[in-house]
């Protein structure tokens, strides 16, 4: 079953014709994927003893609109696990105002050691949060953007 919450379009989110401006949908878009992941149980930063960080780099991110919505409407945001690779995570994204949709997203994050000085070393997901991310995976016909 996907992942559902709320967010509202703030001041701050709107261009200079009042309309949300597209690169609010992408602050939306890791912001949920953040609450999935703690609702799921899954830290979004790991430190082990030594300090060495695990985390969640993206390296792909697009988003497609096709209504505009303005300061106040509130969004319905559907996200889940489109694919799961070795060591990525695709996850989809559907906003929608008053049933209406919106924008649909898409992120693919990778789970990276992040040695200091270093670039990040892609790292297998653990079984654990595999089991953990399972409950979110989206049905073949709404992993992929309209």
């Amino acid at each position: 079953m996907p992942f559902t919450t709320r967010r509202r379009v703030e001041f701050r989110d709107t261009d200079a014709a009042g309309i949300a401006h597209f690169s609010a949908f992408f602050f939306w878009m890791e912001s949920v994927e953040h609450e999935l992941l703690r609702t799921a149980g899954i830290a979004v930063v790991e430190r082990d003893a030594s300090g060495l960080e695990t985390s969640w780099p993206r390296v792909s991110a697009s988003c497609d609109y096709t209504a505009a919505v303005r300061f106040g409407d509130e969004l319905d945001v559907v996200a889940g696990i489109a694919t799961l690779g070795r060591s990525s995570v695709t996850y989809g994204f559907r906003f929608s105002h008053l049933g209406r949709d919106v924008a649909h997203g898409r992120i693919v994050a990778v789970r990276c050691l992040m040695h200091p000085g270093r670039k990040p070393e892609a790292v297998a997901i653990p079984a654990g949060i595999v089991a953990g991310l399972a409950p979110y995976r989206l049905p073949d016909a709404a992993a992929a953007p309209a």
